[in-house]
C-alpha cells in the first residue's frame, strides 16, 4: 500500500511539473506565490494575516516535499531491488556451501576409511604380525616356497603402502574441501549480512518515503485550511481594504488642498510652492531610507482573498529605528496615527510637469515631524517601525502625484541608495 502511494506521489509530481521546469522556474514561481500572499497584509485581519503566513508556508515548502517525496519513492524501489538482489546471492552462497559441505563429509568418509586401513596394519605388527611373517619366510622348505612367500610379502608390503598413500591422499583432499566449505561459508556469512543491511535500508527508505508523502499530506492540508480560513474572512478583509481606500482618498484630498494654498510655480522653495528640481540622473527623489525594496508599486490580484488591490507604494526593509529622512524639501500635510498604515507622514513638494509632488511615509514606530513644518532634503522626519497592520520593520514608501499614488521607483535613483 506505500509503495503504491509513494508511487502516485512521485507520478503526480511529475506530472504536475511543466516539462522544461528548472529549479530557477521553481523559485520564481514559488517567489510570487510568496509575495502575492503576503503583500495584502496591510489590509488584513489578524485571522485572514494567520492565514496568509500558513498558505504562503506551504506554498513555500511544498514543492520541495514533493520533490522529497518523489525521490523517496525511488529510493524505496531501489532498496527493495538491492535487498532482493542481496537475498539471490544469500541463497547462491548457501547453496554453493551446501555443496562444499558435502564434498567434505564425503572426503572425511574417505579419511576415515583409509585411517582404519593403516589402522588394521598396526594393530597386526603391534600383535605380532609381522614376526609371523619374518618366520614364515626362516622356515620355508625350498626356494619355490620361499619364492612364494617372498612374493606374498610383497603384495603385503605393497597394500600397506597402498594404504599409507590414501590416507595421506585422503587427508589432503579433505584438507583442501575443509578450506573450500570454510570460504563458501564465510560468503554466505556475508552475503547474509549484506542482505540484513540492504533490507534496514530499504526498510529505512520506506520509513523515509512515507514521512515525505505525509509531510506532502500535511502542506496540502495546510494550504486548504489557509484557503478555507481566507473564504470566511473574505467579507471583513474587503471592509477593511475599503477603508484603507477611503483614508487614500481623504489623503490625496488633503495633499490637492495643500498644493493649491501654495503659490504659482517660480522656482524651487522650502514651503514646496515652486517647480521640484532633480537630484541627478534624471531622479527628483533621493531614497528615505537604507535598506532592500521588498515589495513593488502595482495591482495585483490575491490568490487568497480573490479581488484586485492597489499596493499604493514599495516596501523598503530596515532595522526597527532605522532614520527616515525626507526625499525632497517640502511642507508636512499629514503626521499622526493612520489605521492600517499606522504612524503616517506625508510632505508635499512643489510642482513637476504642472502635477503637485507629494511623498508619504507609512509604519513609522515615531514621528518627528508635525503638521506645517518645512522640512529639506535628506532631514530626519521619523524612525522605521511596524505600526498599523504590518508583518515586521519596514517602511511603506508612497509617491503621489495631485494626491494620486504613482510608481515611486520612477522618482528615485535608478540603484535605490
Amino acid at each position: 500500500m506505500l509503495r503504491t502511494l509513494l508511487i502516485v506521489v512521485a507520478g503526480a509530481v511529475l506530472l504536475a511539473a511543466p516539462a522544461v521546469a528548472s529549479p530557477e522556474d521553481d523559485k520564481a514561481r514559488v517567489d510570487r506565490e510568496l509575495a502575492a500572499a503576503s503583500e495584502d497584509l496591510t489590509t488584513a485581519t489578524a485571522k485572514a494575516q494567520k492565514a496568509a503566513a500558513d498558505y504562503a508556508t506551504a506554498v513555500e515548502a511544498l514543492p520541495a516535499a514533493e520533490t522529497a517525496a518523489a525521490e523517496a519513492a525511488g529510493q524505496v524501489v531501489a532498496a527493495e531491488a538491492a535487498a532482493r538482489r542481496a537475498q539471490r546471492e544469500v541463497d547462491a552462497a548457501r547453496s554453493e556451501q551446501a555443496k562444499a559441505d558435502a564434498v567434505l563429509a564425503s572426503a572425511s568418509v574417505e579419511v576415515d576409511r583409509a585411517r582404519n586401513g593403516v589402522a588394521q596394519f598396526v594393530t597386526a605388527t603391534y600383535k605380532g604380525g609381522g614376526v609371523a611373517l619374518l618366520d614364515s619366510i626362516v622356515t620355508a622348505g625350498s626356494p619355490n616356497e620361499l619364492a612364494v612367500r617372498m612374493g606374498y610379502l610383497d603384495k603385503v608390503a605393497e597394500s600397506r603402502n597402498s594404504a599409507v598413500d590414501a590416507l595421506v591422499d585422503a587427508r589432503g583432499v579433505a584438507r583442501e574441501q575443509r578450506g573450500i566449505a570454510g570460504l563458501a561459508s564465510h560468503k554466505a556469512q556475508e552475503a547474509a549480512d549484506a542482505a540484513a543491511r540492504a533490507l534496514d535500508r530499504s526498510r529505512a527508505a520506506a520509513a523515509a518515503a512515507a514521512a515525505a508523502t505525509e509531510r506532502v499530506k500535511t502542506l496540502i492540508t495546510q494550504r486548504e485550511a489557509a484557503v478555507a480560513a481566507a473564504t470566511e474572512e473574505r467579507g471583513a478583509v474587503l471592509a477593511k481594504y475599503n477603508e484603507l481606500q477611503e483614508e487614500s482618498a481623504r489623503v490625496a484630498a488633503d495633499l490637492r488642498a495643500a498644493a493649491a494654498r501654495k503659490p504659482s510655480p517660480g522656482g524651487p522653495t522650502a514651503g514646496g510652492g515652486g517647480n521640484l528640481p532633480a537630484v541627478s540622473n534624471g531622479a527628483f527623489l533621493t531614497m528615505p531610507v537604507r535598506g532592500r525594496k521588498t515589495s513593488n508599486f502595482g495591482r495585483r490580484f490575491h490568490p487568497l482573498f480573490h479581488y484586485w488591490r492597489l499596493h499604493s507604494g514599495i516596501d523598503v526593509g530596515a532595522g526597527m529605528g532605522a532614520p527616515i529622512v525626507a526625499s525632497a524639501d517640502g511642507e508636512v500635510v499629514r503626521a499622526g496615527y493612520s489605521g492600517g498604515s499606522g504612524n503616517y507622514t506625508c510632505i508635499y513638494h512643489g510642482r513637476r510637469g504642472g502635477d503637485a509632488v507629494s511623498t508619504c511615509y507609512a509604519h513609522q514606530s515615531q514621528i518627528l515631524v508635525r503638521p506645517g513644518q518645512q522640512v529639506r532634503r535628506g532631514q530626519l522626519i521619523g524612525r522605521v517601525g511596524s505600526t498599523g497592520t504590518s508583518t515586521g520593520p519596514h517602511l511603506h514608501f508612497e509617491v503621489r502625484l495631485d494626491g494620486n499614488p504613482v510608481d515611486p521607483v520612477k522618482w528615485l535613483p535608478s540603484c535605490l541608495c
